[in-house]
């Protein structure tokens, strides 16, 4: 990946994080990562541990932004939630959700329970 797509890239999780405090979120960890992959955003809401991918997309040419996470994507995010939950919590029985939010140019869409 280059600079500018890693610069682009934190611009948007920026926005996104921006955005989830605006509306009640608590953001817990930015990046969190591990050997199996990263998540973008782990929030609190409610009480709700909130798993969140961001995925950006200058134009729509491609499609949207959302549509973007993978089925593979969302496995391996499940797998370093789970092992958030355990180091973190030593639980995995926290109530939580996955979900993603999409820059498409300058609309932000943000779909809860995505998978």
């Amino acid at each position: 990946m280059t600079a500018n797509k890693r610069v682009t890239g934190a611009d948007n999780e920026q926005r996104a994080t921006e955005y989830l405090i605006d509306n009640g979120y608590s953001i817990l960890e930015r990046n969190f990562r591990n050997k199996t992959g990263e998540i973008d955003i782990i929030a609190q809401n409610d009480n709700l541990i909130v798993f969140v991918e961001v995925k950006y997309r200058s134009s729509k040419k491609y499609g949207y932004a959302v549509e973007a996470v993978s089925y593979r994507k969302q496995q391996i995010i499940r797998q370093v939630a789970m092992y958030y939950l355990t180091t973190r919590y030593k639980s995995c029985d926290i109530p939580c959700r996955f979900d993603v939010i999409g820059i498409d140019g300058t609309d932000i869409t943000h779909i809860k329970n995505a998978f």
